[in-house]
């Protein structure tokens, strides 16, 4: 994002580490806090585990507590939030790369050039350590998204989104009754949501390298078509809503958008904290009645968790007006170090996760609690702030944004010789 789109940069090119807009990167920072803490409980294998999600069903009290947690506020809430920004930040480069004087069409080979290669950072990213892969689902609806939509009215995106939001509620409502006849005995448990779970942990709990990395590979097309993908419904929706604020540049300017900001915030975390009460509880053994009938209603914990993710994006974009024209601090600073590396830590997550839990490595997995998980995952998240701290007062973009970047753009021009402006972001 660009702070003053009055000056754009005259060349293009990838976007320097200067002159960002402080919201989204705060919110890539926290955001890959929250996707640490939903991806490692797939990690711990060899126990039993509920008809929905990742969490073993003992522990001792503290991991009850933390499995409730993380269930009512992070499971299914994360990745609409990655998808919004990550929409919201294709309509950043377009824009940039026209002020730049490239044509429209020059403008969208590159995006397309761009998600190709996060179709195949994620694919590599899949064979070798995570089979929980997202770069792969983004970069494909990137490329789906931008083909059908960049180029339309404003309108056009909001009546697709609803199309698109409007079928996630309709299956949520059919998934719900029928997790109200299984409960009712009138038909037998649905276990397709805890199939693709077993999936997931078979890619972690094979000792054999091979064995895993066959496991991850047979898991990631289904994340990228189904769970995350475009026949999932919550990214693309994600993306075109992503596309719709980065032209009214909600995010940039957070302050014109204030009412927009707080009603999306206070509903949306509302909704997602709520529905996904029910499930903590039930989890823990507090609720008995749902269990049954779990997996059934995993759509609609989607589609709440489609608006929790929303919520959590206008949340940092209210954060982004408190911090408007103020210094960031230390606290705000290193958040935004890590979102500008966003991808060089979302990729160390598993490079710092995979060898030391997975069964191939140390197995830890196998052996830590759902509270010493989430220690865990935390003390990952803090390695990579602390590594993005380093690497902002070098003045050195992470290597994956680097590697992107040659990659899309070709190599680096010289520098114009003129006074240099605040350079606007590329994602």
């Amino acid at each position: 994002m660009t702070t003053d789109h009055t000056h754009p940069p005259a060349t293009a090119g990838p976007a320097g580490l200067t002159g960002r807009i402080p919201a989204p990167d705060i919110a890539r920072g926290v955001m890959l806090l929250l996707i640490v803490l939903a991806n490692t409980p797939y990690y711990l294998y060899g126990r039993p585990h509920g008809g929905m999600g990742a969490h073993p069903v003992d522990g001792s009290v503290v991991d009850r507590v933390v499995q409730a947690v993380l269930i009512t506020t992070v499971d299914l809430r994360v990745y609409p939030m990655f998808a919004f920004l990550f929409g919201y930040g294709l309509v950043m480069i377009l824009r940039r790369q026209q002020a730049a004087g490239l044509s429209d069409d020059e403008a969208r080979r590159l995006l397309r050039r761009r998600n190709l290669l996060l179709v195949a950072f994620g694919a590599v990213h899949a064979l070798l350590l995570w089979g929980g892969d997202v770069l792969g689902a983004y970069g494909l609806c990137g490329l789906a998204l931008v083909w059908l939509f960049l180029r339309r009215s404003d309108r056009t995106l909001l009546v697709w989104a609803g199309i698109g939001t409007g079928l996630l509620a309709l299956l949520a409502v059919l998934s719900a009754l029928e997790g109200l006849a299984v409960l009712a005995g009138l038909q037998e448990p649905n276990d397709v949501g805890a199939t693709v779970t077993v999936l997931a942990r078979a890619s972690v709990s094979d000792p054999d390298l091979l064995g895993a990395a066959l496991a991850r590979m047979t898991m990631w097309p289904i994340q990228v078509l189904l769970i995350q993908g475009l026949v999932g419904m919550v990214v693309p929706v994600s993306i075109l809503l992503g596309f719709w604020a980065a032209r009214h540049r909600v995010l940039d300017r957070p302050w014109e958008h204030r009412r927009l900001l707080w009603i999306t915030a206070v509903g949306g975390i509302t909704i997602g904290w709520l529905a996904g009460l029910p499930f903590a509880l039930t989890h823990i053994g507090v609720l008995d009645t749902m269990a049954p009938a779990l997996s059934s209603f995993a759509v609609p914990q989607m589609l709440a968790g489609l608006a929790c993710g929303l919520g959590y994006v206008a949340a940092f974009g209210l954060i982004g007006d408190r911090l408007a024209g103020r210094p960031l601090g230390p606290l705000g600073g290193a958040l935004t170090a890590v979102g500008k590396r966003s991808l060089t830590c979302y990729l160390a997550q598993s490079l710092l996760c995979a060898p030391l839990l997975a069964a191939w490595g140390l197995g830890l997995g196998g052996i830590l609690g759902s509270a010493q998980t989430a220690a865990f995952a935390i003390g990952v998240w803090l390695l990579t702030v602390l590594y993005a701290v380093v690497a902002e007062r070098r003045g050195a973009p992470g290597p994956a944004e680097a590697l992107l970047r040659r990659l899309t753009y070709g190599p680096p021009t010289a520098a114009p010789t003129a006074t240099p402006t605040a350079a606007p972001t590329d994602g």
